[in-house]
């Protein structure tokens, strides 16, 4: 079976977790988004402060992947290449809000 999607754990420093994510053979978000969710979870991922995300990924793609960890972490935070720094999707700590910009 092909691998439409791929996860990798980048960075793991003070409780921050960076993952990045990638698409991988050509398929439709019906395949992609389960297999997202396969690839994150082979990263065993645990839990802290904050959870940044780097790399490409479709809408429901995202949406899937910020749910899978929105109750592990602080936060979760994706890349915005204009701004260069992390915006803030989801937030349990009352410091840091949605929209915030991290870098």
């Amino acid at each position: 079976m092909p691998e439409h999607y791929r996860a990798t754990l980048v960075d793991e420093t003070g409780g921050i977790v960076t993952v990045e994510v990638d698409f991988g053979a050509p398929a439709e978000n019906t395949e992609i988004v389960p297999d997202a969710t396969r690839a994150l979870a082979r990263l065993n991922l645990k839990g802290g402060r904050g959870i940044r995300f780097t790399g490409k990924a479709s809408l429901p793609v995202a949406m899937a992947l910020a749910h899978a960890v929105a109750h592990l972490y602080g936060y979760v935070a994706c890349w915005d290449p204009k701004l260069s720094g992390y915006v803030v999707a989801i937030s349990h700590d009352p410091n840091i809000r949605p929209g915030d910009l991290l870098r």
